[in-house]
């Protein structure tokens, strides 16, 4: 796809992926936050041997999403500033997401928006927003002062955790960009906080990977792509290893828990006992904290390649005994990139927070990418875009 030179029918078809990857994130990251810190059989005494079905209360309400969506949305703003930047010259996507990281972490020590920040335009006025949802610790470490890490020098070398995958997704939502540029941009935008190859090795494949299904690929030729990609990188091996291990699972037995758990398992983690080497927990102390960021993307990617459609898929990705909110929200993002937002389960969308923000935001980024230059340029400029995203 070229911006520019797409036809309506191509333009509806992105924004419904757009759309799906978004909203898919947001409801898995729902569903498994209120299991996140149980065990498989924790699960299954609180919401019946077949483990938990449809969205639970979590936070005093069904359908409220963790850091991990919140996060999800800056990166977003954070790529449509920098196309809107693109005019003046100042072409750096990695400055425009981290600068958009920092207003993030804004919102986990503010009271509310500041009106005096100029630079903030609209997602960071968003109040509903302000509130810690359960955020990684490197997340806030590696977003607490204004320094842009290098991969060469990241932030945090030995975080591994997914946290940096699960707000990676948007990234693979540049169609018009190759798949190595997309990789690289994601890699060195999850190096700000997780410095680990496996944690930024990890949110790369996820970004190649709806990379390919918002291009219209299978997600099996997206995860091959990704591994093509992934092979020439140093230390790519437990991330590599981890997705040759969901691919092949995929033929070994009837999906279910079982074999989730067993998959995990053999990745060295999904058991909720909180072992293993050392990983950054959340802040909070939600959440188990057992699975780096390769287990986890494997667990979402072999959820999403068994699926028979995406509340099964869904259902797959947060009964087990690791990150169910990780890996609900990256098997969301692939199955809402590979289906579309119709594809999506009404009933859990009637109940999702920030619905109304996710959908704007989709619905800008799909502005941005196609119409462009119309909304800013040498031709003239809209104000009111300038003013939802300032060049500053």
């Amino acid at each position: 796809m070229v911006t520019g030179l797409w036809g309506r029918a191509e333009q509806q078809d992105f924004r419904s992926r757009v759309r799906g990857t978004l909203l898919g994130a947001a409801i898995g990251d729902a569903l498994g936050a209120p299991v996140a810190a149980l065990s498989l059989d924790g699960i299954r005494e609180a919401h019946g041997p077949a483990g938990l079905l449809a969205p639970a209360a979590d936070r005093g309400r069904r359908g409220a999403v963790t850091a991990r969506t919140q996060l999800s949305l800056f990166t977003v703003d954070g790529l449509v500033r920098a196309h809107v930047r693109r005019d003046t010259g100042a072409w750096h996507p990695p400055t425009d997401v981290h600068r958009a990281y920092l207003r993030w972490a804004a919102t986990q020590s503010d009271w509310g928006p500041d009106e005096r920040r100029k630079d903030n335009g609209w997602l960071a006025q968003e109040e509903w927003l302000y509130a810690r949802r359960g955020p990684d610790r490197a997340c806030l470490t590696g977003f607490a002062d204004g320094v842009l890490a290098t991969l060469e020098r990241p932030k945090n070398p030995t975080a591994l955790t997914s946290a940096a995958a699960t707000r990676s997704a948007p990234f693979g939502l540049l169609v018009g960009w190759e798949p190595a540029l997309v990789l690289q941009l994601a890699v060195e935008c999850a190096a700000q906080s997780h410095g680990h190859p496996t944690g930024y090795l990890a949110a790369g494949a996820c970004a190649v990977i709806v990379h390919g299904l918002t291009r219209g690929e299978s997600l099996d030729s997206a995860v091959q792509r990704a591994l093509g990609l992934l092979g020439a990188r140093p230390a790519h091996q437990p991330v590599t290893d981890a997705l040759q291990r969901a691919m092949a699972a995929v033929t070994q037995g009837q999906p279910g828990p079982g074999a989730v758990t067993a998959l995990a398992t053999a990745l060295g983690g999904g058991t909720g006992t909180g072992g293993g080497t050392e990983r950054d927990k959340p802040a909070d102390g939600t959440g188990t904290g057992t699975d780096d960021a390769a287990t986890t993307l494997a667990i979402a990617v072999y959820c999403a390649l068994v699926a028979e459609d995406v509340p099964h898929g869904l259902r797959l990705a947060v009964n087990h005994g690791g990150d169910s909110a990780a890996t609900g929200a990256l098997c969301g993002a692939l199955l809402g990139a590979q289906h579309g937002e119709t594809a999506l389960p009404a009933a859990w969308l009637t109940e999702l927070e920030g619905r109304a923000t996710v959908l704007e935001l989709a619905d800008d980024f799909c502005l941005e990418l196609t119409q462009g230059p119309s909304l800013h340029g040498p031709a003239g400029s809209a104000p009111g875009w300038l003013s939802r995203y300032p060049r500053g």
